[in-house]
């Protein structure tokens, strides 16, 4: 059982590279090709996986940010991306993991309550993004979102950090979820 870890390779001159993992590979490669279409100044790489470790004997750039993808309308999906978190080191956690949850707009059809995947973001005290990508527009606009804290993860943002970025997400209406 390999652990992933943020420091494992040398860092890409001008690349940043992004690790989605998660159930439904459509969504993920939609997902990926709207963060490629995207300006970038850096040499972006996306990666599809559907869960955690990774292959070992894989030749694999630096990975920058990991967002994990839960699809609110599959208990598969929020197990699967629990059993991937313990393959993920706990340095990753200071500013380089996300978590997408998606199929939040269809609150009739989800089989994961909201409060279950908030609960899991606060755990690991990483950032979490409520979005539809079945919707181009919505999808297109995470997609911005994700480059731009992909660019920051790799350290390609002059003045600002991984670890910066994770602080200033933080709402300081509810720090913390403890009645949740």
């Amino acid at each position: 059982m390999s652990v992933l870890r943020p420091q494992d390779q040398l860092p890409g001159l001008n690349a940043a590279t992004i690790l989605l993992v998660g159930t439904d590979d459509a969504l993920l490669q939609q997902l990926a090709e709207s963060m490629l279409r995207e300006d970038c100044a850096s040499a972006l790489k996306v990666h599809l996986a559907q869960s955690l470790p990774l292959p070992s004997n894989v030749n694999r750039p630096r990975i920058d940010l990991i967002v994990f993808v839960v699809n609110l309308h599959s208990k598969y999906s929020l197990q699967n991306v629990e059993e991937s978190l313990h393959h993920v080191d706990a340095t990753f956690f200071l500013g380089k993991v996300g978590f997408l949850a998606t199929g939040a707009g269809q609150d009739n059809h989800c089989s994961i309550h909201r409060n279950t995947v908030l609960r899991l973001a606060h755990t690991y005290r990483s950032p979490l993004f409520f979005c539809d990508l079945e919707v181009e527009g919505f999808r297109v606009t995470m997609a911005q979102r994700l480059v731009r804290m992909l660019q920051i993860c790799a350290g390609h943002v002059p003045g600002m950090s991984a670890l910066n970025l994770l602080s200033l997400m933080r709402s300081s209406e509810n720090p913390f979820l403890e009645d949740v």
